[in-house]
Parts: structure tokens; sequence; C-alpha cells
């Protein structure tokens, strides 16, 4: 009868999770830092990764429909453009309206969430212009 109650813990309870290199071991802090649990983390709803990508989606669907209409060259020209304009930026410190790539893809009339709730000049944090020049010079 003791045999039967040892097989069933045995069978229910590994004995490999209760070691000092198991599973329950505690994360050194010191020597790992901190875990990211942000990575670990899957998206809530089905249309989460979805609303995510939007913009990607959009574009995706906007270029073939073009090389359907017009050809080849039609969404190649247009990618170029997208690439050119996004290499131009202001000063780090300052805010970047990007209205040349809203232009481009034609939201440089329609009032978003971004355009609203995401002003910059209204954030709490204003870095000081010369450190973040020379920390984006490497500098630093």
């Amino acid at each position: 009868n003791s045999r039967g109650a040892s097989s069933l813990l045995k069978d229910s309870i590994p004995i490999t999770e209760f070691s000092a290199s198991g599973t329950l071991e505690g994360h050194d802090l010191l020597r790992r830092g901190f875990t990211s649990v942000k990575s670990e983390l899957l998206p809530c709803h089905p249309l989460e990764l979805s609303e995510k990508n939007f913009q990607l989606n959009q574009d995706k669907t906007n270029f073939d429909t073009l090389r359907n209409i017009q050809g080849l060259h039609a969404p190649l020209k247009l990618q170029m453009e997208f690439r050119a304009v996004k290499q131009v930026q202001r000063l780090p410190f300052l805010h970047s309206s990007n209205i040349a790539l809203d232009t481009l893809r034609g939201n440089d009339e329609c009032i978003s969430f971004e355009d609203i709730l995401n002003d910059p000049s209204q954030s709490e944090v204003m870095g000081e212009p010369h450190m973040m020049m020379e920390y984006k010079l490497g500098l630093l």
C-alpha cells in the first residue's frame, strides 16, 4: 500500500524542480539585471496585431493596387520617395511633423488620433540640445 502512495507522489511531483539549479531558483539581479516581461506578452485581442501594423498593411495594399494599375515602376518610385522623405529630419531636440511623408501617403488633410493627443510640444520631457546632438553623433 505504501508502494502505491510513493508511486503516486513520484508521478505527480517532479523531484528536479526542488533542486538548487531548478526552475525555483531565484533570479540573480546583480549578475543578470531585471527581467523584461514586455517581450513575453501576448496580444490581448486578435485585432491588436493588425492595428499595430495598420500603416504597413495599408502601404502594402496601396503598392499592390498601384502596381496592378500602372505597372512595376510606380510603386518602386513611390517607395524610393518614402525612403528619401524619411531620411530628412530635424535636429533631435526639435519636433518633426513629417509633413512630406503625410503628403505622399495622402494623410495631409486627415485629422487623426496622433494629431491631437501626440503633440510633443506639450510633452513633459525636453532635452538639452547640446547633449542630444552629442549623443546622436556618438560623442557621449
